[in-house]
This record gives C-alpha cells, structure tokens and sequence, in this order.
C-alpha cells in the first residue's frame, strides 16, 4: 500500500486529502448539528459560477471560485435568517442560477478545458503545492477559531436562544460560520469535486453523532474518519484504477450504510430482548 508514495502527486494527494478530512470533519459537524446540509450544497454548486467565471477571465480558480461562493454564502445566510419559511426555495434559485453562470461563462471561453472535469468529479491527484498550503493555512485557522469559540458555537448549534441570552452575537457567528463554510467547500472541491462534496462534509459527522457525547468529540472523530475514508479510497484508485474522488465516497457511503445496518442490528436485538423479559 505504501509504494504509491515514492510519487509524489500521491504524496500531494495524501496531504490534501488529510487536510480535507480535518477540514470538512470541523466544519461538517456545524453542518450537521445546525442542519443546514441543503444550504451547503447551494455554496458547492454555485461555485461552479466562480469557476466558469474564473476560466473565462483568465483568474486563478481560487480566486474565482472563493470570491463568487463567498458573496452567494453570505447571501444564502441572509435569506436562511431573515426568510427561513422560504429559505430552501430561494437557495434552490441561487443554486440553480450559479450552476448556469458558470455553464454559460465555460461556452464563452474559447477552446474546451479537460480540467473541468476535476471541478465536477474530483482531482485529488492534480493538487498542486500551493493548493496544500493554502489548506494548512485554512485548516489552523479554523482549528483556531473553533477552539477560541467553541462554548459559543456550541450555544448557537444547540440553543440559539440560550446563546443570545448569554450574549452571544448569534446573527454575526453564524454569517461567519457560513462563510468559512463557503471557504471549505472550496477548497475540498479539488480533492471530491463539487457533485461530491457534500458527501465528505456530512458522511463522517453523521456517523459520529451517535457515538460522542460532545462536539469536540464529534468534531474529532469526524475529522479523523474523513482521513481514514480519504487514505482507503486513494488505496483503491491506485489499485483498481478508479476515478479517487468517486472511490473516496464509494468508501464513505459503505461505511454510512453499513453503520446504518449496525444500528438497526441492535435496536432489533434490543427490542426483542424487552419482549422476552
């Protein structure tokens, strides 16, 4: 399993998937507890606008993609506080929007760009440097911040009305944690792609909620679980030759529905060992 790192585009992607499994084990486990899953699969299919945008300008893709997401984030936010009866419907018009922006700026681009295809699908193995850097950057920054304000984020993931009531500027911490959102989101569409993105943010956290008493522990646990998803989907890609971002949440989707099976197993043993006594 360890000959695929004398390469060093394995050893990139090694990295950048580590990193995406910190980030996203973070910031997905404030996805799941603040149930705002559809609000970040609005940010991931958006910044198909940003790229499409980013290739037809000429920009580095970052820049695109970061800038273009980030303004659609803060708007989804907006709508999320401010129109919540009708927040799915006006997401979904933003999402659908941002995907055309995109589609229409990528047929205005003269020539075809293959690389496209890493955007939707995942390019694990096309990392470059300077991508690894910025994640580690991202990655301590948001370790950063959600240590600094951890009991405040988790007054606000679990009782918005409590966390106002101990001062919390609630409205403020959650455009920033969509904002950093938005940031994830990405980032990781290099490692999965923005059809799967979504996938490595609620997979690992989903399975860890039931399983810690704590969102530090959920967050650990999660970040920890992307990383092994991460590693054995890179094994199989490099084995059998399959596309990695697909094989990365091939791993984390067995695993979800096998926990999934697990569960049920011992609820049904439960049960029936109650109707016996």
């Amino acid at each position: 399993m360890m000959e695929f790192l004398q390469f060093e585009f394995m050893r990139n992607a090694l990295a950048a998937g580590l990193l995406a499994g910190v980030i996203c084990g973070i910031m997905g486990s404030l996805v799941v507890v603040n149930r705002i899953v559809f609000l970040s699969g609005g940010i991931a299919h958006t910044a198909y606008g940003g790229i499409g945008m980013a290739f037809y300008f000429g920009w580095p893709y970052l820049a695109g993609a970061l800038g273009f997401s980030f303004g659609a984030a803060m708007v989804m936010a907006g709508v999320s506080i401010g129109a919540k009866h009708r927040a799915d419907t006006i997401i979904g018009v933003i999402w659908a929007v941002g995907m055309a922006v995109g589609v229409i700026f990528i047929d205005l681009t003269p020539g075809y760009n293959t690389d496209l295809m890493s955007y939707l699908f995942g390019g694990i193995l096309a990392v470059p440097k300077s991508d690894i850097g910025v994640m580690l950057a991202v990655a301590l920054i948001i370790t950063a911040l959600v240590t600094i304000y951890y009991h405040d984020l988790l007054a606000l993931s679990y009782d918005e009305e409590f966390a106002r009531i101990r001062g919390v500027p609630t409205r403020a911490f959650y455009f920033v944690m969509v904002g950093i959102l938005a940031v994830t989101v990405v980032l990781v569409i290099r490692v999965t792609g923005l059809i799967l993105v979504i996938a490595l943010l609620t997979i690992p956290p989903y399975i860890m909620e039931k399983r810690v008493k704590s969102l530090a522990g959920m967050m650990i646990g999660s970040s920890i679980l992307g990383a092994v998803f991460i590693v054995a989907g890179l094994w199989l890609s490099w084995s059998f030759n399959f596309t990695s971002g697909a094989s990365i949440i091939m791993v984390g989707g067995m695993t979800f529905f096998l926990s999934l099976m697990v569960e049920r197993a011992v609820l049904f043993i439960q049960k029936r060992k109650g109707i016996r006594r």
